[in-house]
């Protein structure tokens, strides 16, 4: 006896090979996000006006309305799961704006105020018998040069030599002990290394002592966990096989890591310094309690105080004397050229990286 065989229809939408169609659904056109948000903008302009409230009010209404508005209409037209989509792109948009709102506006404010003085006088004169308008900021731009590149010499070379013994040569205990303390550094209040510093040279030269050489070694003690951090990290991916190929050829460990090694990651390594000055040269603290302030041009760090851009500016606008306007827009100016020192450090950071990167052939 012999069954029936019933066939089978195949899928409404299919096709006779019996592989499926694609379902096609409705995609909202382009202008629809822009003009959501542009909408929920005009009503919360209206109601601004209608109650007289604040910009953030505003742009925070602005955010929430436009963001509900596009997921109300994705739902309906395009579905839950491309609804929910747009909803985490507004958010993380939203986000992202969030983070710039103070970074835009601290600019904008620095440049603003601090372009006033941002002439001549203010990079060729000092403080030295000026009282009111007038006089200049050269004394603290060049004093801050000096103790940077003090700064520099005492961490640049403990910083890679640390890097390097842990990364070739440290093991068991003593490797840990090291990475525990160097991570325990990266933490400490600036505060704290300026103290230091401060009662380290009040040993030798008795208290009261304040010496460009002193705020040095307390940025140090800031700018050493740093460098090791940066320079650890770009030593691990030099890879092994240099370093075994020059094994192999009979080259000692020292000479492999000072002719193989560290060229090979040289961008990285003078990258990592650079973004270690720009780290260092905005601290106020440790100057404060170690260097002090001066109004005459001081470049000799082993005698008597200094002066530098941040205690500068702590300083004209803690006590700008009477009237307050023209010490007040000197350290807005101040502030101004050192967002711009910075600016021009990660800038030169970039630089190297890109130019001098053993994929560049340089």
């Amino acid at each position: 006896m012999t069954g029936t065989v019933t066939p089978v229809r195949p899928p409404a939408g299919s096709t006779p090979s019996g592989r499926g169609t694609v379902q096609r659904t409705r995609r909202l056109p382009r202008w629809v996000p822009p003009g959501a948000f542009a909408v929920a903008f005009a009503v919360m302009l209206l109601m601004d006006l209608a109650t007289d409230s604040n910009v953030a009010v505003l742009a925070l209404g602005t955010v929430v309305l436009g963001t509900a508005l596009l997921y109300g209409l994705s739902r309906a037209l395009e579905g839950a799961r491309t609804a929910k989509d747009r909803l985490v792109t507004c958010l993380v948009l939203s986000a992202f704006g969030l983070a710039m709102v103070p970074l835009v506006s601290l600019v904008y404010e620095v440049v603003r105020r601090g372009a006033q003085r941002f002439d001549g006088q203010f990079f060729t004169w000092s403080l030295l018998g000026v009282v009111g308008e007038g006089g200049g900021a050269y004394h603290a731009i060049m004093g801050t040069l000096v103790i940077t590149g003090w700064t520099t010499l005492i961490a640049v070379p403990i910083g890679l030599m640390t890097a390097i013994y842990l990364v070739e040569y440290g093991t068991g205990r003593l490797k840990r002990t090291i990475t525990f303390l160097v991570d325990v550094m990266t933490g400490i209040p600036s505060i704290v290394a300026g103290l230091f510093a401060y009662a380290l040279f009040v040993i030798f030269f008795g208290p009261g002592i304040r010496l460009g050489i002193a705020g040095a070694v307390a940025l140090s003690v800031l700018m050493i966990p740093v460098v090791v951090r940066s320079a650890e990290e770009i030593l691990k991916l030099v890879p092994n096989e240099l370093r075994e190929a020059a094994y192999a050829l009979g080259v000692p460990k020292w000479r492999t890591i000072i002719k193989v090694v560290v060229p090979t990651a040289m961008a990285g390594l003078a990258t990592g310094v650079t973004l270690a000055i720009a780290r260092v040269i905005g601290e106020t603290a440790p100057l404060l309690i170690t260097v002090g302030i001066a109004n005459a041009t001081n470049f000799d760090p082993f005698d008597g105080r200094m002066a530098t851009l941040p205690v500068y500016a702590y300083y004209q606008l803690t006590q700008p004397g009477v009237p307050p306007e023209f010490a007040i827009d000197r350290a807005w100016t101040a502030a101004l050229i050192l967002i711009m020192i910075v600016m021009g450090l990660n800038v030169v950071a970039r630089l190297i990286s890109r130019f001098f990167a053993p994929t560049t052939g340089r």
